[in-house]
């Protein structure tokens, strides 16, 4: 009776020991079709956060530039840029700086430099960002961020 028992219990494991073939590939499908569906919508998330990121930057930096004013009476000219903001230009009586907590200019979320011109053509100074590609025009993740707008 004992050997019975050993038998059945040698049976039933036989048959559970792992996942078959099939089993493995609805699985990986299953993975894969999430993968797919989930995946853009990260990526979306992604560059409009970044998007909205430049955003925040480009405000702060444009407070940034009317306490420059205000201490300065002007805003810093295109040859002097938003370097003229951690840095005393020379030529800025009243100069109270460095305006910015790190005493340096930040980079946008894609790496590179903030667009800076004074006079401004849409205001005293425009202030952008050209997105993931560093040129004009794109949408989505590589949308441009306007201070004018």
């Amino acid at each position: 009776m004992q050997s019975h028992r050993v038998r059945t219990f040698r049976s039933a494991f036989a048959f559970s020991r792992g996942f078959t073939l099939i089993e493995l590939l609805v699985v990986v499908s299953i993975l894969v079709v999430l993968a797919g569906l989930v995946g853009p919508r990260v990526m979306k998330a992604l560059g409009s956060s970044k998007t909205k990121a430049a955003r925040v930057q480009i405000e702060d930096l444009a407070g940034t530039l009317d306490i420059y004013r205000l201490e300065v009476g002007r805003y810093p000219s295109t040859d002097e840029g938003l370097q003229a903001l951690v840095e005393d230009p020379g030529n800025a009586d009243g100069w109270n700086g460095p305006y910015l907590k790190k005493s340096k200019v930040p980079k946008d979320p894609w790496k590179y430099d903030y667009g800076y011109r004074s006079p401004g053509e849409h205001g005293p100074f425009d202030l952008w960002s050209l997105g993931a590609d560093n040129q004009e025009g794109g949408d989505g993740e590589d949308q441009d961020v306007y201070g004018w707008e």
